[in-house]
């Protein structure tokens, strides 16, 4: 497999990865990356020898080196440095480059299974805290999640955060699937970047920045602080009567999330939380999610953004059409279906979270629009959804079915149904708390307490 690669060889300047002596700096994703890259037959170094942080398990995946060392000085070897940025970023951008291969074909090489040993001492140090095993309930489930996400027993606090909020339009929106006009996308990506939505609101609680994204808005959006230009077109084509997009489009799209994400966790955010806006955005969710999960359009479309009840038939007549016309055309390939359904937010979504996932942060997910998004993403790339914590279940019903397909269990269930990232902002704070548990909370032994009898 090398020989497909622009490397045979990672060297890691022992700076890069963090401090050996501090476990909690690091590198995130560390030992999974490593994992990544001796599954593409890639040697790893580390240089100089002795500043290679314990990585449990992956620690015979790399070798220490010196400067005149023959794995240091090959053509074909990758130097990974200090003043590049993140050592995941900095491979993922060399694979990307690569052949003009894109971020996300890059990301989904990089995908690496969770860390079991350190979700085991994970679990075991839960045990060891001063509460009842188990009776922080989800919590613990989460805190293991991250260390398994991380590589790090104490998982690193997942903070800073960015919302990313994807933006786009559907032609579907012609065959009366919303009562709202379709300028309103535009409109909201006006708020969004002026800080006045309902997830600037939330994630300024959470002390989350907010970054919208334009992947296919139909309008004229200024030049503004706030606002990342990724325009693939001016909308996807109606759904209802043909391919969303081309192939070409829904691969553009993915790249764009996955360049995006790239670009936060290289700016320092070590949590990244999904977001979405588009008119019509449910139809193309819940279109994806009968083709992708084997669902009944007439158990999982809802109203959206308040579709009146007597429109909802033709809504399900729509979506129930065009997910036919796409299993019988593509038999559930999923690039496939995600162009002939999809909207550029849900490609930029999936490129999202695979990156993400590459990158070893945890994503958080949103409603209906993302929990399609990470269902293509677990077609693409089987097992990216364990990176993935879902943030809430919305009352949209797509997202129900969704969660229950890929075994996810929601952080919160507030009944809402907006979008923007307001869920995933909400549960970021659960999220963030988890990992403080396993990393504040003291052990019975530090404590002086006793511990429960056997």
């Amino acid at each position: 497999m090398t020989e497909q690669l622009p490397f045979d060889v990672v060297v890691f300047e022992a700076v890069a990865l963090g401090d050996p002596t501090a476990p909690s700096r690091v590198a995130p994703g560390l030992g999974r990356l490593l994992v990544a890259l001796d599954r593409l037959g890639v040697r790893c170094g580390v240089l100089p020898a002795g500043g290679l942080p314990d990585l449990s398990a992956t620690t015979d995946l790399v070798v220490a080196v010196s400067a005149d060392d023959e794995l240091a000085s090959a053509d074909r070897t990758l130097l990974v440095t200090e003043s590049a940025g993140p050592a995941a970023v900095q491979v993922l951008a060399a694979l990307a480059h690569a052949d003009d291969r894109g971020a996300f074909d890059a990301a989904t090489r990089l995908v690496a299974p969770l860390d079991d040993e350190a979700m085991a001492a994970a679990t075991e140090r839960h045990l060891s805290l001063t509460k009842p095993p188990g009776s922080l309930g989800r919590l613990e489930a989460l805190g293991i999640q991250l260390a398994g996400i991380s590589g790090h027993t104490v998982p690193p606090v997942p903070r800073p955060a960015a919302v990313a909020v994807f933006a786009a339009d559907h032609g579907v929106h012609a065959k009366g699937v919303s009562p709202w006009p379709q300028e309103v996308t535009t409109q909201m990506v006006a708020n969004f970047v002026g800080g006045g939505a309902a997830i600037n609101v939330l994630a300024r609680q959470a002390g989350a920045d907010v970054v919208v994204v334009d992947v296919g808005v139909a309008g004229d959006l200024p030049r503004s602080e706030g606002l990342v230009d990724r325009k693939v077109a001016r909308g996807t084509a109606d759904l209802s009567s043909g391919p969303a997009m081309t192939p070409a489009q829904a691969r553009a799209a993915l790249d764009a999330g996955a360049e995006v994400a790239a670009e936060l966790v290289a700016a320092g955010n070590r949590c990244l939380l999904t977001g979405d806006m588009g008119i019509a955005n449910t139809t193309a969710s819940t279109a994806l999610i009968v083709a992708l999960a084997d669902r009944r359009a007439t158990e999982i479309t809802g109203r959206g953004a308040g579709l009146p009840q007597d429109d909802v038939p033709r809504k399900v007549a729509v979506v129930a059409a065009a997910a036919a016309r796409a299993t019988e055309r593509h038999h559930g390939d999923p690039l496939a279906t995600l162009a002939e359904l999809g909207g550029f937010e849900h490609a930029a979504l999936a490129g999202y979270m695979v990156a993400g996932a590459a990158l070893g942060v945890p994503v958080v997910v949103d409603g209906v629009i993302a929990a399609a998004a990470l269902l293509v993403a677990s077609q693409l790339v089987p097992g990216v959804e364990a990176s993935a914590i879902a943030g809430h279940r919305s009352v949209e019903p797509g997202s129900a079915a969704v969660l229950e397909t890929l075994g996810l269990v929601p952080v919160l269930d507030l009944e809402l149904r907006l979008g923007e990232g307001t869920g995933a902002a909400l549960a970021y704070p659960v999220v963030e708390a988890a990992a403080r548990v396993l990393r504040e909370m003291a052990t019975f032994d530090q404590a002086g307490v006793s511990s429960k009898s056997p």
